[in-house]
Formats: C-alpha cells, structure tokens, sequence
C-alpha cells in the first residue's frame, strides 16, 4: 500500500471490521497490521459459504473502506471447506 495511504485506511478500518463482522455469514474476520512492514495488514477471515464472501466483497468494494482502500494491493488464499 502506499505510504500515503496508511493514515486513511487506519482511520477506516475500525469501520470496516465492525461492518464485516455484522455480514450475515461472517464466522471471523481478524485484521492485524504487519509488525515488520506497517503498510501490511494481514486478514483472516471465514464465511460460512462462498456466497457470502462474494456478497461481502461486492458490499466493502461499494464502500467506503472501497474508496479508502482502492489503492491496496491484495493478495487471497481461499481454502473451501465442504
């Protein structure tokens, strides 16, 4: 992420994490920021279906934490459970 970026996305991330967790399907959704690069932050987050991911991506993407974190590069690992 860029470094001018940092502030804003510290600012609404609280926001984010509180919106993500009320998401009908959302079991877990933890965000800590890297202790070595403080422009990481590492998510780990669970959903009890692939449908409710996709519904948690298309909500945050058309909001605000969408704007603030537009410029974040973003890299997934999905494990399905069946």
């Amino acid at each position: 992420m860029p470094f001018e970026d940092l502030d804003a996305v510290q600012k609404a991330l609280p926001a984010h994490i509180e919106t993500t967790r009320e998401e009908a399907g959302c079991l877990i959704f933890e965000v800590v920021q890297d202790q070595e690069n403080e422009n990481r932050f590492n998510v780990y987050e669970g959903f009890v279906d692939k449908a409710s991911f996709s519904a948690h991506q298309d909500r945050a993407r058309n909001s605000n934490w969408g704007v603030v974190s537009a410029n974040i590069e973003k890299h997934y690992h999905v494990d399905q459970v069946e």
